[in-house]
């Protein structure tokens, strides 16, 4: 499927955090792993259970934490050892690296004449963009050490981006940050969204959330809303915070749980709109409402407004509580937009675009990384970090 010419008698290895289980980030990088057949798999961490089978096929690569077995449930009390894990992977001897990177994967050390492209779903959001909000909410004691976690994280991150030969960023949101945190340029390749595996049909009562339950997607504000207004709403997903949000929910709002690909596709084909009030880099669910015919009413934030065309297939709402969202539920008529122009709005994400996008990122990377010296490739990566870099790292230091 659209293999890249230019990497064929090349040893490619794919690199991505870790694969537990089957989201967005984990879906993208199948994308990749079909493009590069031949390619050796690298993760931190790997559970062929949680990811449904779906790598077993391919040769995966692991560090030392694999020996605790950590799964999608337990894996984040390890993230302080993830940076030295994923920098233990041995890359020696592979032309091409290619990383799959929403926290540390971007920070693997190639052999010194590879390339590596990194596709960023988003620079770590706890250190960086979710740092204050992950501080508040832990205790007052355990603030001070936390901090000073995330603080190296931070100085790791920054140094782990020079070493990367071309960023591929998902979306402007994450180009943005990029270039914010990292002080990298990047290229804008929106994700494969599987759009075929989607399709119109009847549609229910119900709205619907599919989303990890964890607190950065404020989940909460949906439950509330639906909740004070008596609206069928479903929750699909789980995660750390499903207890609390049950807690929260009245008797209108469904919990789900964790649901199979078909299981999702007929919950996204019934409902009468996908909600998200999360600031998403991308967000792959709605380009999949869309693909179902079904609008999406999410929160005026980040890629979604690249994403959903307002009026066309979808609403937005302007600040993340109950009673924004409110506000549009209660003039929401799914007869004011469009079946088919969602689906229209969806296509615009297919796999074969993504692929032919990135090939030619990936093309261009390996004919200037033939053009350019080891040496000289060293020397770029030191200017970078004496120049304007410390001067980014300086302004965003904690």
């Amino acid at each position: 499927m659209n293999q890249i010419p230019a990497a064929t008698n090349l040893r490619v290895a794919l690199v991505h955090d870790f694969l537990l289980d089957l989201r967005g980030a984990e879906r993208v990088f199948l994308q990749l792993c079909s493009m590069f057949p031949q390619a050796d798999l690298f993760t931190a961490v790997y559970d062929e259970v949680g990811t449904q089978g779906r790598f077993a096929d391919r040769n995966v690569i692991t560090s030392g934490l694999q020996r605790l077995r950590p799964t999608a449930r337990n894996f984040r009390p390890l993230l302080p050892f993830y940076p030295a894990a994923i920098e233990s992977l041995d890359l020696r001897g592979y032309d091409l690296v290619i990383s799959s990177s929403s926290a540390w994967a971007h920070g693997v050390i190639p052999d010194e004449k590879a390339v590596h492209v990194s596709y960023c779903h988003n620079p770590f959001r706890y250190a960086w963009t979710e740092r204050d909000a992950t501080l508040a909410a832990r205790s007052f004691p355990v603030r001070p050490a936390l901090a000073q976690v995330l603080h190296r994280w931070r100085q790791w991150d920054f140094i782990a981006a020079q070493r990367v030969d071309a960023y591929v960023a998902n979306s402007k949101t994450t180009q943005q940050r990029i270039e914010r945190y990292f002080a990298r340029d990047s290229t804008v390749i929106y994700p494969p969204v599987e759009i075929r595996r989607f399709a119109p049909g009847e549609v229910g009562d119900h709205h619907l959330v599919l989303s990890e339950l964890i607190a950065h997607k404020r989940i909460e504000v949906v439950v509330r809303a639906f909740s004070r207004l008596g609206l069928p709403l479903v929750v699909a997903g789980d995660g750390p915070d499903a207890r609390r949000l049950h807690r929260l929910a009245g008797p209108t709002v469904r919990f789900a749980g964790r649901v199979s690909d078909h299981e999702a596709a007929s919950l996204l084909r019934t409902a009468q709109s996908l909600v998200v009030a999360a600031t998403e880099e991308f967000g792959i669910a709605a380009v999949e409402a869309q693909a179902s015919g079904r609008p999406v009413i999410a929160l005026r934030a980040g890629g979604l407004l690249e994403t959903v065309l307002e009026g066309e297939t979808g609403l937005f709402f302007d600040r993340p509580d109950p009673a924004s969202l409110c506000a549009v539920l209660e003039s929401f008529d799914p007869a004011d937009l469009d079946s088919g122009a969602c689906v229209r709005q969806a296509e615009r994400f297919s796999p074969d675009r993504f692929s032919q996008e990135f090939s030619a990122v990936v093309e261009q990377a390996l004919r200037q990384g033939q053009a350019r010296p080891a040496a000289a490739h060293l020397h770029e990566s030191a200017r970078r970090t004496r120049g304007r870099g410390l001067a980014r790292q300086g302004r965003t230091r904690s």
